[in-house]
This record gives C-alpha cells, structure tokens and sequence, in this order.
C-alpha cells in the first residue's frame, strides 16, 4: 500500500481550525487526538469539537481516541461519520468486540498501543481491525522524539500483516519528521502521523508531498 501522511492538529492553531485543515489539503487524513486528561495527563477534544471538525473538514478524520472506558466512548465518535476510530488495547475489556462495534457504525477499526505494551494481545485476532497504531512515544504530548525500540515492534506487526496476507494499515505516531521516515518505513510501517514536523513548516502541503515521497522510498526498502 502507499505511504499516507496524517497530521496531527495536536500541533495546529486550535482557536482557527478550519484554516488550519486548508493549509494541509494534501493529507491523506487528519489525525484528531482526543485526550480525557485521565488515560493521558491532557485533555484535548470532545465529542462536540469533533463533530465540528466533521462538519468543516475537507479530508476524512482519522480519530485516536487516548480516552478511558473505550468500550462505552468510542462508538459515538464512530457514528460522527469519520473515517476511522483508534481506541488504545489498553483501554478496552473487548477489543475484539469494540471493533466489531466500530465497524457496524461504518468506520474503520483501529487498535493502538503504548511503547511498553506488548503487540501480541493485538495480534491474536490481527483480522479484527482495519488499522493498527504503534505508538512510537508515549501518549499524550505532541513534539516528543521517536523512541527507537518501538521500532522492532514496527517490523513484528508488518511481519504478521504480510505472513496474513490481510489489508491491514501499519501506523505509527510520535517523533515521525523528514529526518526518520525513510527508517521507519523501512521497518513496515505505510501510514504516518507528523505534528510539528508538519505545522512548522512554512509550506505544509510541501512538507507533506516530502514525507510521503521518503516514505515511498522507504517501503520500497522494506527490512
């Protein structure tokens, strides 16, 4: 599959969202982190500022919901018509049943996991999810530099995905710039979450043309 870039608003001019989503019309998706301030120490979104974000967005919205009781949150957000809904395996009692849930509302399931959680609680059932997010920082805070040892949990969820032969997006967030892509996507991973490496740009759609371009490069490279 080819390289998608998402950029993280978590970066972005809250208060002028829509122009904000103008200056990224070349994403593939907008990723939207919505924290409740008790899974992670911040506190983001909500339901109703999403549903806005729904309402002005020219690109689907890719949904990482860092939010406890997942299993009862995350529905509404998948109703909203996005086009994709992350919940953490940490977060959840029944992932497996969550996504299921997820997919019925007509978005796609994703599965997330922390640096120090292990991927084979997702890998037991790979097939019930649509995307699955390797968090290459911890969650929580945007401009964090990529922790290198997530790395080898990359290239164990690309190993199983392709083993599978399934249609399975590999995302990763946390620390994704021009420096690191073309390695990252050496280990696997086809979709990429860039925050500040986006929005500090002073053309973002440039710099998202670039990252998906060393992205490419980088899958063709695949370890």
């Amino acid at each position: 599959m080819p390289a998608h870039i998402h950029p993280s608003i978590l970066s972005a001019d809250f208060a002028n969202f829509e122009s904000e989503f103008a200056s990224i019309s070349g994403a593939d998706s907008i990723h939207i982190d919505v924290m409740d301030g008790h899974f992670v120490p911040n506190l983001t979104f909500g339901l109703p500022m999403v549903k806005r974000m729904r309402e002005v967005a020219t690109k689907p919205l890719d949904i990482h919901l860092m939010i406890d009781r997942a299993d009862s949150e995350a529905l509404p957000y998948a109703d909203l018509g996005v086009e994709s809904v992350t919940f953490h395996a940490e977060a959840s009692n029944d992932m497996f049943t969550l996504a299921s849930k997820i997919r019925s509302a007509g978005a796609k399931a994703g599965v997330a996991v922390k640096p120090g959680t292990s991927l084979n609680i997702v890998l037991s059932n790979l097939e019930a999810f649509d995307m699955v997010l390797v968090m290459t920082v911890e969650p929580g805070f945007g401009g964090q530099s990529l922790i290198e040892s997530t790395l080898e949990k990359v290239s164990q969820a690309a190993e199983e995905i392709a083993k599978r032969s399934l249609e399975i997006r590999l995302q990763v967030d946390g620390g994704i710039d021009l420096s690191n892509i073309l390695r990252v996507a050496s280990h696997g991973a086809d979709t990429f979450v860039a925050g500040s490496s986006v929005f500090s740009a002073n053309d973002r759609n440039e710099r998202i043309d670039d990252l998906r371009r060393l992205a490419n490069q980088g899958l063709h490279r695949t370890l």
